[in-house]
């Protein structure tokens, strides 16, 4: 269906009230989280940064979503392949079950991942009898973190691939390619843009997790706060200021993961239908 310019009164109406609410409701807060780590000035920004407990979050933070990004691309593509491609007994029940994750509240998921692995349990006293802490501990926090995240790649591929079928894949395979080559130069290139996409949403999502975190964590100072869970702990203990420098730091992760959605989502819709022929050298580009 067409876009049509608004030519009507309760048409730009409409259109008023959304931009009102939008920024109401996102821009209004976003400046004031800015405003205030500001407020102090950038000298004090700058401390807070500097502080132990700021660098052992962020640090937290990054090392959970670079282990939790690659785990779920590899998932997820071999997840979108064998739902596909392969037509087996379960596999209806398999996709259903990627969908956990999206009905399952994060602290449920948390709680779950205690009650499995937390000392209480059997696997987890045996478990720390070797030494091995999962909760309590990153390993919980990449644990959950990793469930959390887990459909948004496959949920993604799936569609896509369903959509484009196996054609080019056959006609590849007819011409004696391995399934390594198939897979690197006919199905990963019609997919690599959509991949991309999965891979900046899971990696927003990591970023920002508490729910699930909060649970499995125990919230231990310089141990296991990442930084959204640091921004309760400083607000709930009054240091305004390094709670909203905190908040700051992950508006503009957020922002940043909202640039390159936007590119990826451009670059996608740009994108040209031609197919991409298998060939040794590699797909065949567009004239």
């Amino acid at each position: 269906m067409a876009i049509k310019r608004p030519t009507q009164a309760h048409q730009w109406l409409l259109i008023v009230l959304g931009i009102v609410f939008a920024v109401l409701l996102l821009v209004v807060p976003l400046a004031l989280i800015f405003s205030q780590a500001l407020a102090g000035g950038w000298g004090l920004v700058v401390q807070n940064l500097n502080e132990d407990f700021m660098k052992h979050a962020i640090w937290l933070t990054l090392i959970t979503t670079l282990a939790t990004v690659p785990i779920n691309l590899v998932f997820g593509i071999l997840l979108a392949w064998c739902v596909t491609r392969y037509d087996f007994f379960g596999r209806r029940l398999l996709t259903t079950l990627v969908d956990i994750p999206y009905a399952t509240s994060p602290v449920v998921a948390g709680l779950c991942y205690l009650v499995v692995y937390g000392l209480e349990s059997t696997l987890g006293n045996w478990l720390y009898g070797h030494d091995i802490q999962l909760m309590f501990a990153w390993p919980g926090i990449l644990m959950v973190t990793v469930f959390v995240t887990s459909p948004y790649v496959a949920r993604i591929l799936i569609p896509l691939m369903q959509a484009q079928g196996q054609d080019e894949e056959i006609a590849a395979l007819s011409l004696g390619a391995s399934g390594w080559q198939i897979f690197w130069r006919v199905t990963l290139p019609n997919i690599k843009w959509a991949l991309l996409y999965g891979i900046v949403i899971t990696n927003a999502r990591a970023v920002g997790e508490f729910g699930a975190v909060s649970v499995v964590s125990g919230t231990i100072m310089n141990q296991t706060l990442t930084l959204p869970l640091l921004v309760e702990q400083l607000n709930n203990d009054y240091k305004t200021a390094a709670a909203f420098t905190a908040a700051a730091l992950l508006a503009c992760m957020a922002m940043l993961t909202l640039v390159l959605k936007t590119v990826m989502e451009w670059r996608q819709k740009r994108r040209t239908d031609t197919p991409a022929h298998f060939s040794p050298e590699g797909p065949a580009r567009p004239a």
